[in-house]
């Protein structure tokens, strides 16, 4: 039987996280509202969309804790959150664009609302927006960090495309890809917090090997979730993985287990998308153990995130960094 839905221990442990982290999330959002701000009606209109989307702003949190492990005092954590969350709320867009989903946290999205033009736009809008305030910060070293992440994740963007509807993806490829959509950026949140704390170069590699495990841990979690929640938890609907020809790491597993034809109405879906199997091919994933497998990897990734924080100086910070570790395989939405 897989944990999934989070306990009341772990829920208060989530809670104080954010507890602590909240006087700097606080200043965050506010940057964030004021940098979105411009005197294009249309931009206004779909960033107070996003705003009120709400979401846990996991990223930035990352790197204002991550920042706290570094005994880092001054201000520019503050924009570096913002920019963080610029960049990742432009890959949202874009994302959703590109799957051409509906649905987000349980609401309408940008695009399905106000058309792909625009989502397209305003992403752009945003990426640029992060840039401006990486200029501010004048420090060469993050704006080399952050101009190589933005890279990497469009490199992952267009990895995933070409995974689309290839029934042949294995766990290697799929690793590939949420490195570069999603581990990366956890890593630059995570390396940024412990480069401001004027840190050690190990101890800043070892921040970074953190976030790096940890996103991967996130990412194989949230496939998996796609397989075990229902939508009024998981904020999209359910199946849309495999709605949109995407291998997971469930699927890939269970097709390595699958009865012939199990595999070949895996196969069929995957290649020409759609549902019209789903019950058949979610209850063939759920006998084979792939739940299973891929609940153990995301933990193994949790398990070398906590790791590499063993190489920090203990404190509050670092302990919270260590409960997002088990929050991000035992989270529910």
């Amino acid at each position: 039987m897989l944990p999934m839905p989070a306990d009341a221990s772990r829920t208060a442990d989530f809670a104080a996280v954010r507890e602590l982290a909240a006087a700097d999330m606080q200043r965050v959002d506010a940057l964030i509202r004021s940098r979105l701000a411009s005197d294009v009606v249309l931009i206004n209109q779909i960033a107070d969309h996003i705003i009120a989307g709400g979401g846990k702003r996991l990223r930035p949190m990352l790197h204002v804790l991550a920042a706290g492990a570094a005994g880092y005092a001054g201000e520019q954590h503050i924009k570096l959150a913002a920019v963080i969350e610029f960049i990742h709320t432009s890959t949202l867009l874009h994302d959703d664009v590109v799957d051409e989903s509906d649905l987000r946290r349980g609401r309408k999205t940008a695009n399905a609302l106000w058309g792909n033009a625009a989502s397209v736009l305003v992403g752009d809008f945003l990426y640029s927006r992060s840039f401006q305030l990486m200029v501010e910060l004048d420090d060469m070293r993050v704006m080399r960090i952050l101009a190589d992440t933005t890279n990497t994740i469009a490199e992952g963007e267009v990895l995933q495309l070409l995974n689309i509807g290839n029934a042949d993806v294995d766990e290697t490829a799929y690793l590939a890809v949420i490195e570069r959509k999603t581990a990366v950026l956890f890593a630059a949140a995570t390396e940024l917090g412990g480069l401001l704390g004027g840190l050690p170069a190990d101890q800043v590699a070892a921040l970074r090997r953190f976030g790096l495990e940890l996103g991967y841990a996130f990412q194989i979690a949230d496939d998996l979730l796609d397989y075990v929640s229902d939508a009024d938890t998981l904020g999209k609907n359910i199946g849309d993985d495999l709605a949109e020809g995407k291998p997971t790491l469930p699927l890939i597993y269970a097709l390595e287990r699958a009865t012939p034809a199990q595999a070949q109405s895996m196969r069929h879906a995957i290649e020409h998308g759609g549902l019209d199997a789903l019950d058949d091919i979610v209850n063939a994933i759920r006998g084979s153990g792939a739940l299973e497998r891929t609940h153990a990897r995301a933990v193994q990734h949790a398990d070398a995130a906590r790791e590499a924080l063993a190489a920090l100086p203990p404190s509050s910070h670092r302990e919270a960094l260590n409960t997002l570790a088990d929050y991000s395989v035992q989270r529910s939405f």
